[in-house]
């Protein structure tokens, strides 16, 4: 039971946010959205470094001063990647106007979806290979430190369902259907993190290369997207106090629960 509520709170934080169609009359003002983007990457960097790769190397620590090989090889696949699927898959980033990856048919809003669909991708591998340490009885993964990983994605993935569904509201869709949308774009947490979770028996060599490639690809997003999204234009500082509340949440968070 604690497992399938630890996998299911990072999607209830994207399904929250997304919610928030149907309080906020009007589209996220810019200095509020770069405040969001900012914290979420706070939280993302927090996390990458003390849920994931600082396990990773402690995880090889019998591997002597080679114990980096793992955290190293592992957050460089994680990039990779993630720049193979920023490649291969058509999407379109918030206030931009023309799609990345492929030339496609598909409608706006779905290419929005894929966008912040392919940030959540990691995550939920993030969640499900935690989760699947901890079912190894890995010592240095704790039930509590899972569960602080698994509401620091939620709370940054909050930001991230208002920023794909109040846009999609005025763009002409429903609020329902805003809302569907944008909480469609964080399900592939729970399934990714499911999946990790019932493959956990046979991914426990690796674990210290899934911990690392999960943090180099929630890394790539950071790098990539959401930090000079919160950089662009006026008042770039807002998104760099937003990134700071972010990183220290996090960091207390996974201090004092794991």
């Amino acid at each position: 039971m604690n497992i399938i509520l630890g996998i299911l709170i990072p999607f209830a934080g994207t399904a929250a946010g997304a919610a928030c169609v149907f309080f906020m009359k009007n589209q996220i003002r810019p200095l509020v959205q770069k405040m969001l983007l900012g914290f979420a990457s706070g939280v993302m960097v927090a996390a990458s470094v003390w849920s994931l790769l600082i396990p990773a190397m402690d995880m090889a620590a019998d591997m002597g001063k080679f114990a980096f090989v793992p955290a190293a090889a592992g957050f460089l696949l994680g990039m990779a990647f993630l720049l193979a699927m920023d490649r291969l898959v058509p999407h379109l980033h918030m206030d931009h106007k023309e799609p990345e990856g492929p030339k496609s048919s598909l409608k706006k809003s779905t290419m929005l979806v894929l966008a912040v669909t392919l940030h959540n991708i990691p995550e939920g591998m993030a969640v499900g290979v935690v989760f699947a340490g901890m079912m190894q009885g890995k010592e240095l993964i704790t039930l509590a430190g899972a569960f602080a990983l698994s509401i620091g994605i939620a709370v940054q993935n909050f930001p991230e369902g208002a920023i794909i569904s109040m846009p999609l509201k005025s763009e002409g869709l429903s609020r329902q259907r805003a809302f569907l949308y944008g909480a469609a774009s964080g399900i592939v947490e729970p399934i990714g993190a499911g999946i990790t979770i019932l493959l956990a028996s046979y991914i426990t060599p690796v674990l210290p290369y899934l911990l690392a490639f999960a943090a180099g690809a929630m890394l790539y997003v950071v790098v990539e997207e959401l930090i000079p999204e919160s950089a662009e234009g006026e008042h770039s500082n807002i998104g760099t106090i937003g990134f700071a509340a972010g990183f220290v949440l996090m960091m207390i968070l996974d201090v004092a629960l794991g």
